[in-house]
C-alpha cells in the first residue's frame, strides 16, 4: 500500500481539529515506521541496453513489514514520501530502493534482473550460495511490477513513460543483493541465449568426458581411471548446478539450489583429493599418509550431511579443502618429480592449470574480478582440467609411461640407459694419455683399484699376446683418421690367470684443431657370449661325450680328401666303419655311466693308432668312422684294421668287473673317382653290417654284392609304408592274469604284419626298420588306436569289463613333442577310459633322454593313463630312476623270473617288497610252471604273463574268451 503526503488543506480556525489530528498521525508514523532518504535517479536513454544498478541501489535491512522512503524528485522538483508494506509473511524486513528517470522522448520497455547466484564476490568463508533475491518490486507510480519467469534470476518487466522519474522499492528475500541490472528486453534475451549455447557446449563436453573415463575404467581397470572418472562426474555435477541445468531435470526450489550447490562443491573437493592420492599412489610412500588422506576424505564425506542444514558452512570448508589440496599437490609433485617419479612428472601440466584456475577462482570469490563472463569461464576451465587429466591417465595407463621419455633431455636418457645396461664407461684422455674406467674395470679383473687407469700402454702387458699388436694398431688408426668408431674385442688376463674377453665401443671427440682429444665409449665383458658361441660351434661339429667330430664333419672331411684323391696319386683314402658288439647289453646291464666310460676309453685307444692326417669320428651311439689316409698299401691297411680290432678287445675294468668288447669293422678303399663321401661311408657301413651278421668280432672288406642287402632293407621299408596304408598290420593280445585267482586282468597288445609275399614278418625285423625311419610314430599311434578301439568293441558286446590293456611305447614316440596331444586326441576319439590303458616302456627307452622322458611321462600321467616299466631287472640303474619317473607298474623280465640260481627267490621277494613299498603293481613275464606262479603269488606279485596262461590271440578270439570268462557281465 502506498501513501502520499503532498497537498494539505489550508489552515483555518474551522480546520484546527483536522490539522491537529493530521500532525499527530504524522508524528506517530514517523516514530513507528522506518524512514529512508530519497535516492538519486538513474537516467535512461533510448540507446542504453544494459545498466548496472548495483552501485546506485540502497539496501535497508531489518526495517519491518512497513517501509517508508522519499522518492526521487520528479520533473516538478517535488519529492514525495511513500510507504510500502510487505506482500508475504516470509519477508524479513529487508528492502532495496533505486530510482529511474526516462530522459528520452519515447516510452521505454525494460526488465530489471537480479541473478540468484553470482560466484563473483560470494566470499571464501560462509559464501553466499544464492536463492531468490527479490520477492516483489513496488514503483512510486502505478501497480507492482510483473515478474517474468526465469530459473536463475528474478526478472521484472517495467515501462517508463517519456520524462517519467520513478522510485522503485524492492522487497528482498535476503539482505544480499550481489547484482541488479536494467536490461533492454531483446538484448537481455540475446545475452541469455548466447550463454545458453556456451553452457550447452561445455556441459556436453563434461558429460562425454565423464562417460568416456568411466568406460576406460571398465575396459582397463587401473586404479587411477576410477579416480579420474569420479572427478569428471563431480565436475559435471557442479556445472549442472552452476549452469542451471539441474532445474531442467528435476523440480527444485531456489532454496534447494543452495544445498545442491554446496554438495557439488563438496564432491569436487573430495574427488580432487581421491584423484591426487590414487594417481600418485601415495599409500606406497608411507602408511600414515594413507591414514591422513582417508581421514580427510571421510571428513569431506560428512560435509554432505552438513550441506543439508547449513550449505554455507559446507561450501566454505569445501572451498578451503580444494585450495589446500591444490597447494599440497604442488609440494608432492615437486618432491616426487625430483625423485624422478614418472606419474608426478606427467601431472605437472595438469596441476599448473589447476593452480591457474584456483588463482582465478580466488580473485572471483573475493570480488577482485567481477564480470558476467568469469563464472562461465571458470566452469569451462574445470572441464579443460578434466580433459587434461583424462589425457594424462591414458598416457600412463595405456602407454606404460612411455611418454615420459620426452620429459628427459637426450643426455639424461643416455645416462639412464648406460646406468641400466651395467656397462663400464671407457674414457681415454688422448691429450694426457690417461685411460679411466667407471666403474673401475680393475676390480672386475681381481686387480687393485686403479691398476688399469693411466696411459693406454699400461693395458698391453695384460693383453693376450695375440691381441697386443691388433689393439695398438686399432688405436693408432683411430687417431690417424680422426673419424669412425672404435669397435674392438680383445682378451685380457685377470689376476687369477684366466683371460676375459672385453669389447670396447667408442667414438673420438675432436678438438678445435681437428685432432682427437678424447675417446669415450663403453667396455663390456663378453666372455660368456664368446664361450657360448664356442660351445655352440663345438656342439654343432663335435660329439659332446668323446669330443670327436660328428657325422656331418666326418663326411665333409671325407669329401675334401676325395677331392684331393682325384688330383693326387699319393692320396688313396680308406674308410672304416666300426661298431661295438654287444654294447647295448653292456649298457643295459651296467648302466649309462659305464657305457659312457667305455666309449671314452675306446676313443683314447683308437686315437693312439692314428697319424695326424687321419680322422676319427663318432657317427652314432656306438658306431665310429675312420678316414685312413696315412696308409695306402692294402696289406698295411689290413694290419691297421686288425690293430683297431685288437685295441678294442683289450679288457676294461669297471666296478670291479672286467669287460671284454669286440668290434664289427667294415672297410672300403677309394677306387672310383665318381664316388661321393656319403656313398663311400654307406659302403663301409654295409660291410660293417655284414660283419655283425656274421657274429661280429671281424673285419669285413666291402664287396658290391652287399648292396643287395641294403636294397632288401629299403624294399622292406617301402612295403611297411604300404602296409600301413593298406591296413595289413593287425594286433594280437596276450592275456595277463591275476596270480591270486587266475582271472584275466588284462592283455598286452602285440603288433603283427602279414606280408602278402613274405608271409608273417616278426616285429623284431620290422620294428627296427620303423625306428630308423619316420614310420615308428604312425605305427605306435596305430597300435594305440586299434587296441583302444578293440577294447571298446569288446565292451559293447559283453558289457563293462574289469580289464586293462598294455601297449608298448617306443623311444621315438616318447621324445616326440606331439605324443601328448596325439594320445589325448585318441582317447577323445575312441571314448576310452584312460585308466584302462597302460603304456609300457623299457629302461633303455627312458634312458636315451632321461629329462625329456620324465617331462613327457608326467604329462601323459596327467591324462589318467597308467605307466609300466618293462624288462625290469635287466638294467643297472632302474632302481635309481624308479622314484624319478611316474611309473605305477613294473614288469619283471623273463630272465629274472626264470633264473634257476639259489638267490632267485631272495631277489624276487626283494623286488616285489620294494614295489609294494612304492605302491606299484608287479607283473611277472615268462612264468613257465604253475609252481612258479603259486610262488610268485605268495610273494605278493599281482599279475603274470606267459604262454602258460595263453598265447597272443586275435581280436575275435579275445571276444570269445571274454564271453566265456565273464558270462555274467551285462550284455550291451
Amino acid at each position: 500500500m502506498t501513501r502520499f503526503w503532498n497537498n494539505t488543506p489550508k489552515a483555518g480556525r474551522s480546520q484546527l481539529p483536522f490539522l491537529v489530528t493530521l500532525l499527530l498521525a504524522s508524528l506517530f508514523a514517523s516514530l513507528f515506521a522506518p524512514l529512508a532518504h530519497a535516492v538519486e535517479p538513474v537516467k535512461i536513454a533510448r540507446d542504453d541496453t544494459a545498466l548496472d544498478l548495483t552501485a546506485t541501489t540502497e539496501i535497508y535491512t531489518n526495517q519491518g513489514e512497513a517501509f517508508q522512503v522519499s522518492t526521487a524528485a520528479g520533473t516538478d522538483g517535488i519529492r514525495r514520501r511513500i510507504e510500502v508494506r510487505s506482500s508475504t509473511p516470509e519477508h524479513q524486513g529487508d528492502w532495496a530502493v533505486f530510482a529511474l528517470a526516462n530522459v528520452s522522448e519515447e516510452q521505454l520497455e525494460r526488465v530489471i534482473v537480479a541473478p540468484h547466484f553470482r560466484l563473483a564476490g560470494s566470499r571464501m568463508f560462509w559464501p553466499d550460495l544464492g536463492s531468490q533475491r527479490i520477492m516483489a518490486i513496488t514503483p512510486s507510480e502505478g501497480f507492482a511490477l510483473d515478474r517474468v519467469a526465469s530459473p536463475d534470476a528474478d526478472v521484472f518487466r517495467i515501462t517508463l513513460n517519456p520524462g517519467a522519474v520513478i522510485t522503485f522499492v524492492a522487497e528482498l528475500a535476503t539482505p544480499n543483493l550481489p547484482q541488479i541490472y536494467l536490461w533492454e528486453p531483446d538484448a537481455y534475451k540475446d545475452t541469455v541465449n548466447a550463454f545458453t549455447l556456451y553452457r550447452g557446449i561445455v556441459l556436453g563436453i563434461a558429460g562425454l568426458l565423464a562417460v568416456f573415463l568411466t568406460i576406460l575404467f571398465v575396459v582397463k581397470g587401473t586404479s587411477m581411471l576410477p579416480a579420474a572418472a569420479a572427478l569428471a562426474w563431480a565436475v559435471l555435477a557442479y556445472i549442472c548446478v552452476d549452469f542451471g541445468f539441474l532445474e531442467k531435470l528435476i523440480s527444485i526450489t531456489s532454496g534447494d539450489t543452495r544445498i545442491w550447490r554446496a554438495s557439488a562443491e563438496v564432491a569436487l573437493a573430495s574427488s580432487l583429493v581421491i584423484f591426487l592420492f590414487t594417481y600418485l599412489n601415495l599409500n606406497r610412500w608411507h602408511v600414515h599418509l594413507g591414514y591422513a588422506t582417508f581421514a580427510w576424505i571421510l571428513g569431506l564425506a560428512l560435509l554432505f550431511g552438513v550441506a543439508i542444514y547449513d550449505p554455507s558452512i559446507a561450501s566454505g570448508i569445501a572451498r578451503l579443502s580444494f585450495a589446500l589440496t591444490a597447494t599440497a599437490g604442488i609440494g608432492l609433485i615437486i618432491y616426487l618429480g625430483i625423485n624422478r617419479y614418472d606419474r608426478a612428472i606427467l601431472l605437472v601440466p595438469t596441476w599448473a592449470l589447476i593452480m591457474v584456475w584456483l588463482f582465478g577462482g580466488w580473485l572471483t570469490v573475493t570480488g577482485r574480478l567481477d564480470n558476467d563472463i568469469i563464472q562461465p569461464a571458470l566452469g569451462g576451465g574445470l572441464v579443460l582440467i578434466v580433459l587434461l587429466i583424462g589425457f594424462t591417465v591414458m598416457q600412463h595407463a595405456f602407454a606404460g609411461g612411455a611418454y615420459q621419455q620426452g620429459l628427459f633431455s637426450d643426455l639424461e636418457r643416455q645416462s639412464l640407459a648406460l646406468t641400466g645396461s651395467g656397462d663400464t664407461v671407457w674414457d681415454w684422455d688422448v691429450a694426457r694419455d690417461r685411460v679411466v674406467t667407471s666403474p673401475d674395470v680393475s676390480v672386475r679383473l681381481g686387480l687393485s683399484p686403479g691398476t688399469m687407469h693411466g696411459p693406454a700402454r699400461n693395458w698391453l702387458p695384460r693383453l693376450h699376446p695375440d691381441d697386443r699388436d691388433r689393439f695398438r694398431a686399432t688405436l693408432d688408426v683411430l687417431l690417424e683418421h680422426r673419424k669412425g668408431r672404435l669397435s674392438h674385442e680383445f682378451r685380457i688376463r685377470a689376476e687369477d690367470g684366466h683371460f676375459h674377453w672385453l669389447k670396447i665401443r667408442a667414438r673420438p671427440v675432436l678438438g678445435s684443431n681437428g685432432e682427437v682429444i678424447r675417446c669415450v665409449g663403453t667396455i663390456i665383458d663378453v666372455t660368456e657370449q664368446k664361450n657360448s658361441i664356442d660351445r655352440l660351434l663345438t656342439d654343432a661339429m663335435h660329439d659332446n661325450l668323446t669330443g670327436l667330430p660328428n657325422r656331418e664333419v666326418f663326411l665333409d672331411r671325407l669329401q675334401s680328401v676325395l677331392s684331393l684323391a682325384g688330383t693326387s696319386e699319393t692320396v688313396r683314402p680308406t674308410v672304416l666303419a666300426i661298431d661295438i658288439d654287444r654294447y647295448k647289453q653292456v649298457n643295459d646291464s651296467l648302466g649309462i655311466a659305464a657305457g659312457d666310460n667305455i666309449l671314452i676309453a675306446i676313443t683314447r685307444r683308437l686315437r693312439r693308432l692314428l697319424k695326424p692326417q687321419d680322422t676319427l669320428a663318432r657317427l652314432s651311439g656306438d658306431e665310429f668312422g675312420l678316414i685312413l689316409v696315412s696308409e695306402r698299401d692294402p696289406a698295411k691297411v689290413a694290419d691297421f684294421a686288425d690293430a683297431v680290432s685288437k685295441a678294442i678287445m683289450v679288457p676294461l675294468n669297471f666296478a670291479n668287473r672286467e669287460i671284454v668288447l669286440t668290434a664289427s669293422i667294415g672297410l672300403v678303399s677309394w677306387v672310383d673317382q665318381q664316388e661321393s663321401a656319403a656313398s663311400l661311408l654307406s659302403d663301409a657301413e654295409l660291410a660293417m653290417y655284414r660283419a655283425k651278421r656274421g657274429g661280429g668280432n671281424k673285419v669285413e672288406p666291402f664287396r658290391p654284392a652287399f648292396r643287395s642287402v641294403s636294397t632288401d632293407r629299403l624294399q622292406l621299408e617301402t612295403d611297411l609304408r604300404r602296409a600301413i596304408e593298406r591296413k595289413e598290420l593287425t594286433m594280437a593280445y596276450q592275456p595277463i592274469v591275476k596270480l591270486a585267482n587266475g582271472e584275466i586282468a588284462g592283455f598286452e597288445a602285440l603288433m603283427r604284419w602279414d606280408h602278402p609275399k613274405r608271409g608273417s614278418i616278426p616285429p623284431s625285423e620290422f620294428i627296427p626298420i620303423a625306428e630308423m625311419s619316420d614310420l615308428i610314430e604312425p605305427l605306435g599311434m596305430f597300435a594305440l588306436e586299434r587296441s583302444t578301439t578293440d577294447l571298446m568293441d569288446w565292451e559293447r558286446q559283453t558289457g563293462e569289463l574289469p580289464i586293462f590293456l598294455s601297449v608298448n611305447l617306443s623311444s621315438a614316440q616318447l621324445i616326440s613333442s606331439e605324443i601328448y596331444n596325439d594320445v589325448r586326441a585318441m582317447l577323445a576319439k575312441t571314448q576310452c577310459d584312460p585308466k584302462r590303458i597302460k603304456l609300457e616302456l623299457t629302461e633303455s627307452v627312458v634312458m636315451e633322454n632321461p629329462e625329456q622322458a620324465r617331462l613327457m611321462l608326467e604329462k601323459l600321467k596327467e591324462t589318467g593313463i597308467s605307466l609300466a616299466l618293462d624288462d625290469f631287472g635287466t638294467g643297472y640303474s632302474s632302481l635309481a630312476y624308479l622314484t624319478r619317473f611316474p611309473f605305477d607298474t613294473i614288469k619283471l623280465d623273463k630272465a629274472l623270473v626264470c633264473d634257476q640260481s639259489e638267490k632267485r627267490s631272495i631277489l624276487l621277494k626283494s623286488v616285489v617288497a620294494m614295489a609294494r613299498g612304492l605302491e606299484m603293481q608287479v607283473v611277472a613275464e615268462g612264468i613257465e610252471t604253475d609252481q612258479d606262479a603259486a610262488e610268485l603269488a605268495k610273494m605278493g606279485c599281482d599279475f603274470g604273463q606267459s604262454f602258460l596262461f595263453g598265447p597272443p590271440l586275435g581280436s575275435e578270439s579275445v571276444l570269445r574268451l571274454l564271453k566265456e570268462r565273464f558270462p555274467l557281465m551285462k550284455r550291451a
